[in-house]
């Protein structure tokens, strides 16, 4: 298990968030924090791929670095990807630069699951030198560890890359429902492990993304996605640190996803939050969920809806300000900058 955390770092404006604890301030953070836009991150990746990027120490800790030391955010996310630990694993997946995520051999029978092997400590030893290096050098800023959830992972397992229907996965799933709970159930192995590694080498919450689940209708989540999502919840449980659930397109979503066992449901811009929180249900943070969009908008529209969000949030125990989703690559970083002090001074509260 995780070492306590220092008191310093127990009352860090986002841990107390996202244990719907009152703050001093609304927190901050980005999905895909540094990403394509920072000017530094593009040049530590020069020659670099995204994969082998995720396997340097040096890299992950830089770039996790990049954006704390950028924007001033009140958390660190860890740099890495969904399927990192399946290429650790040596199964056959790479990023290809400007698709993402692309599968030698997708699977869609028995013989494509046997390759789905479980992941162990020693296939990452990077994962844990790279957070032990970070939680020194973060200090009272709380680190993220993340993982995949089984249905995002799955989809492009199944599909061999992105896709914008996920048409054979959602076809897999019925036709053999045998197969997709099997696939599901050893990728929610994969998360659990692979999220184990990063909360006992020192990070502070997690967040499980399952990022193309609004693909689903809740009667298709219900059955086929939310006990994976489930079992990986309830695995990390023990260790104590906040567990944020996210997808996209989720709105019809919020109160089963909550339901799978988070504390902490992360809303894109289609909802408002004080109406996600009531989907959310239970007296549960809320994390989000200004439009990427508007980030190339006035900042007098960014401003209002800024102020928007952060009154709409106060409707749940805890807000996490965030994206809908991932920062876009041609973000400006000025504005970027800007958010995070806006929303740090308009939410404080002395």
């Amino acid at each position: 298990m995780s070492s306590t955390p220092s008191p310093t770092l127990a009352r860090s404006p986002f841990l107390l968030a996202a244990r719907g604890e009152p703050g001093p301030r609304t927190p901050v953070w980005f999905m895909r924090q540094a990403g394509r836009s920072l000017p530094e991150y593009r040049k530590v990746r020069e020659g670099t791929t995204m994969l082998e990027s995720c396997m340097r120490p040096d890299l992950v800790v830089e770039i996790t670095l990049q954006p704390v030391r950028r924007y001033g955010v009140d958390a660190a996310i860890f740099f890495s990807d969904i399927v990192l630990p399946l290429k650790s694993t040596g199964f056959g997946v790479e990023i290809k630069p400007g698709v993402g995520p692309v599968v030698a051999e997708p699977v869609r029978d028995r013989s494509g699951l046997d390759a789905v092997r479980p992941v162990t400590p020693a296939d990452v030893p990077y994962i844990t030198e790279s957070v032990q290096q970070l939680v020194a050098e973060l200090g009272d800023t709380p680190l993220i560890g993340f993982a995949g959830a089984p249905f995002t992972v799955a989809s492009y397992l199944v599909e061999g890359g992105p896709s914008k229907d996920h048409a054979k996965t959602k076809a897999l799933m019925h036709s053999d429902p045998e197969l997709w709970h099997a696939l599901a159930d050893r990728l929610a192995d994969v998360a659990i492990a692979y999220l184990s590694v990063q909360i006992e080498a020192g990070a502070s919450a997690i967040q499980l993304f399952d990022s193309w689940a609004g693909a689903l209708s809740p009667r298709d989540y219900e059955r086929f996605v939310q006990p994976h999502s489930a079992k990986v919840f309830d695995a990390i449980a023990a260790y104590g640190v906040p567990r944020i659930h996210f997808g996209v397109n989720t709105g019809e979503l919020l109160g089963l996803m909550s339901a799978a066992g988070a504390d902490v449901v992360g809303a894109d811009w289609r909802v408002p939050l004080d109406e996600a929180a009531r989907r959310i249900g239970g007296g549960k943070p809320v994390q989000g969920n200004l439009d990427p969009a508007l980030l190339h908008a006035p900042w007098a529209v960014v401003q209002a809806e800024i102020d928007r969000i952060l009154a709409e949030g106060r409707a749940a125990p805890g807000h996490i300000f965030n994206l809908g989703h991932g920062v876009p690559p041609d973000a400006d970083p000025d504005v970027l900058h800007r958010i995070v002090t806006y929303v740090q001074s308009a939410s404080a509260t002395s």
